[in-house]
């Protein structure tokens, strides 16, 4: 497990934490509902989730602002693990498995692969999970609900996709929430005003807690006329009249279901995305921190593991760290993981104490935080950033951001990454070597510098450079800078030295005799000294 220092002055945050928490909290009730809902789960697994994503991985991570909890990117594969186990507690079976694998991948030293994602992918996925949040918030603001909340697809679970909603939408809008809405926009944009930020008592009190307060008191202000919203169009926490019945809400898994073959080919399927998922995130989220922190990526899966085996154990859906909270962590003043702790506290409380209070809050007030949530994700300075940035960078940028608005998060990151990919193949096919041609003594010779690390993915370059040296000409191919040449290379050039006999080239090859490196001979000297 690697050491970090994010938990260095863990309280020295705490006002500013507690309050991003509410934030976080605010934005983690809908969503936690909304995924359990698309996924075909009870709904209060989203909160069980939501509350061991907040508390246990919270505690466990090293992640300073990063939050997890149930993720809208695994909702189809949980819809469809919930489907052909037919049973719940089979399936959170699966989500045990799951997070032991990802302990194992954690203790293995998998988080690695977190590292080998472009930055221009990165900012892709974050710039399109905002565009996403923008738009499939529209609809909540006007009071038309049928897309479940967190859900991210481009294909919707009610036959629609994200552009055909907002069409739909027209002929289902409300407008006692539309009017929420607007009062809730012109909130939160004043809070942002910098003169709302020098006052001391509005650097404690969030916009957000204005915000679902005002949408409260309105719509019972409005109750009796038509602009009054019902409970269709509010939060839905599952609420539980006595203590026995909010204990009767926890599902237990299966543990003879365990080595089941198609549990355990599930648990594996729920690990490899949700690690690879939250490994994206975690390398976002660090982007995102005005701290510039690294997160432990090792201890992260070990974390998420150890979340997973208890969420399954009681009824839970998978978890994996989460973009939009951690975001929302962040633009809200989050410093330091107390504030993912405290969001949890603050789900569990609710859920146990006061559920009927939040069931009186709006979708409508919430859609407008998380516009803001999702317009600061993509804002036009990135675009114009990475615009200028060049083509290497906007390519990948472009293709991640479209791929996942127009298909789903682990698809558009796919397409991104081989985008870049594919860019890397094309430098080394252009770079593997420098191409001079000197006079000398009234003669022109063609001099071929090579780099010094040439793969095999040189071998296009290579082959298509030498086969267009014209016949009678005078070449040297200078291989003295080369610290490694693969054997394919090699191969070419010794074929090219007998090629040039026969084309009258006067070749002169120098330093392709040495020894240059080669990892696995290095590896026997070593083992032979010990």
């Amino acid at each position: 497990m690697e050491n970090n220092s994010n938990n260095i002055g863990l309280f020295s945050n705490f006002k500013t934490d507690l309050s991003a928490s509410l934030v976080v909290f605010l934005v983690a009730v809908p969503l936690c509902l909304g995924i359990a809902l698309a996924s075909g789960a009870p709904l209060f697994a989203g909160i069980i989730s939501g509350i061991i994503g907040g508390i246990i991985v919270g505690v466990i991570s090293g992640s300073a602002v990063g939050v997890s909890g149930p993720a809208a990117g695994l909702a189809v594969i949980v819809l469809a693990g919930i489907q052909d186990l037919e049973s719940f507690p089979i399936f959170l079976a699966a989500v045990v498995v799951s997070g032991i694998i990802q302990i194992i991948l954690g203790f293995a030293r998998a988080g690695i692969i977190g590292y080998y994602f472009p930055s221009s992918v990165i900012k892709g996925m974050l710039s399109a999970i905002g565009i996403i949040i923008f738009l499939k918030q529209i609809p909540h603001a006007v009071g038309y609900d049928a897309d479940p909340e967190g859900d991210l697809e481009f294909f919707q679970p009610d036959g629609e996709n994200t552009f055909s909603e907002l069409f739909t939408m027209m002929d289902y809008i409300k407008e006692g929430a539309l009017i929420i809405f607007v009062i809730s926009m012109f909130v939160l944009i004043l809070w942002e005003r910098p003169f709302m930020k020098r006052i001391k008592v509005f650097q404690i009190v969030q916009g957000p807690l204005i915000v679902v307060t005002t949408g409260i008191i309105l719509n019972i202000l409005f109750k009796g006329s038509s602009l009054y919203i019902d409970e269709t169009h509010m939060v839905s926490l599952p609420v539980a009249a006595t203590f026995s019945e909010f204990i009767g809400q926890f599902t237990f898994f299966d543990p003879s279901a365990l080595l089941r073959k198609d549990v355990l080919i599930l648990g594996a399927t729920i690990a490899v995305v949700g690690s690879l998922e939250t490994l994206l995130c975690v390398e976002a989220t660090d982007k995102l921190d005005p701290q510039k922190r690294i997160t432990p990526t090792n201890r992260e899966l070990i974390a998420q593991g150890s979340g997973n085996i208890l969420s399954g154990m009681i009824g839970g859906l998978p978890i994996t760290q989460v973009i939009v909270r951690s975001s929302a962590n962040i633009q809200s003043g989050g410093r330091t993981k107390i504030s993912a702790i405290f969001h949890g506290l603050l789900l569990l409380i609710s859920a146990v104490f006061i559920p009927n209070v939040l069931n009186l809050i709006p979708l409508s007030s919430l859609a407008a935080i998380l516009i803001v949530v999702g317009y600061k994700l993509a804002k036009p300075s990135v675009f114009k950033t990475m615009f200028k940035a060049g083509r290497s960078e906007f390519v990948p940028f472009m293709v991640t951001l479209l791929g996942i608005i127009f298909t789903d998060l682990l698809i558009g990151i796919l397409l991104g990454l081989t985008v870049g990919i594919f860019q890397i193949l094309y430098n080394n096919f252009r770079k593997p070597y420098v191409v001079q041609t000197i006079s000398e003594n009234g003669n022109k010779k063609l001099q071929l510098e090579l780099s010094e690390n040439l793969t095999f993915l040189n071998k296009a370059s290579i082959i298509e450079t030498i086969s267009h040296i014209p016949d009678d000409s005078d070449v040297t191919i200078d291989a003295s800078r080369s610290h490694f040449i693969h054997p394919d290379i090699i191969e070419i050039l010794e074929d090219f030295k007998q090629n040039a006999m026969y084309r009258n080239i006067n070749l002169h090859i120098y330093g392709l005799d040495k020894e240059h490196d080669n990892p696995l001979q290095e590896l026997k000297k070593v083992a032979k000294e010990i």
